[in-house]
């Protein structure tokens, strides 16, 4: 069997009701948005974050990029999307987030092509049936040199199961530059190459 399609055989979705516990303050304590997304956003750039949940990284992420960046957040879920543009509005940023919501197919962003600076993939990718074709999917969006970061619980992703990400995401066009230190996670921080992905 495949890669992919043994991905496809574990598939599963996160219950939109958990987003409430994802998006908690608490989880700042082990996990601060800030703190991890600092490093690699800067203000005026266009962030694809797929998989956002109620935007417990989207708001800080829209912090980051400023009244001239935006974020693009990408759900399955319309209750997931619609909640976190309720929290953005609250907090002033609803105007830099473009919330959509995707098929079960792909992501729908092919109008992105070509102009995504940064791409967060937090907690996310082991539930995609095919995790090949979501890389190639945010490749396409990606500007040359770009940079994603992957990252995904160690409670459900193993290093092999990492490993196998990591190199599809590698057939792409995206390359490991280095392994941030996240808690309870698996991390690396990715750099895009057109030329590689050809």
């Amino acid at each position: 069997m495949a890669p992919e399609a043994a991905g496809s055989k574990a598939h599963r979705v996160c219950p939109w009701w958990i987003g409430y516990f994802l998006a908690s303050p608490i989880r700042k304590l082990w996990q601060d948005p800030g703190t991890i997304l600092a490093p690699y956003v800067r203000e005026g750039q266009r962030v694809l974050e797929p998989g956002p949940g109620m935007g417990f990284f989207t708001l800080e992420l829209a912090r980051l990029v400023g009244p001239k960046g935006k974020v693009f957040a990408v759900d399955l879920q319309p209750k997931m999307i619609s909640r976190l543009q309720r929290r953005a509005a609250k907090a002033g940023l609803g105007d830099r987030i473009d919330g959509r919501v995707s098929s079960a197919v792909s992501l729908a962003i092919s109008d992105l092509n070509g102009t995504i600076d940064f791409i967060l993939a937090f907690a996310m990718v082991h539930e995609m049936p095919e995790p090949g074709k979501f890389f190639r999917e945010v490749a396409a969006s990606a500007k040359e040199e770009a940079t994603l970061l992957l990252v995904e619980p160690k409670g459900h992703v193993k290093d092999s199961m990492f490993d196998n990400e990591l190199k599809l995401a590698n057939e792409a066009g995206f390359q490991a530059v280095s392994r941030p230190a996240i808690r309870h996670s698996q991390s690396a921080l990715l750099r895009f190459s057109r030329a590689q992905s050809q």
